[in-house]
């Protein structure tokens, strides 16, 4: 009986939230995951020559990362 009414609370949920809500709650921990990826990058720019490889291999993560999250954003609900 639980599980029935905890199902019929996430699709009245689901029904009563606009979709660009729904759709920030998927990308946010994207785009967090891409700023943290960055920030190590940043970091790991210190050590002279592969340092800066492995900044520019994360910021292209990073780029990724965003567009597929615009893209997510995009979806009309």
């Amino acid at each position: 009986m639980k599980t029935m009414i905890r199902l019929a609370a996430v699709a009245m949920l689901s029904v009563v939230l606009s979709g660009c809500f729904l759709t920030k709650v998927v990308t946010t921990p994207m785009r967090l995951v891409g700023a943290a990826g960055s920030v190590v990058g940043a970091a790991l720019s210190i050590i002279p020559v592969a340092g800066n490889a492995a900044d520019e291999a994360l910021e292209k993560v990073d780029g990724a990362i965003d567009t597929s999250a615009d893209s997510i954003d995009k979806i009309p609900l």
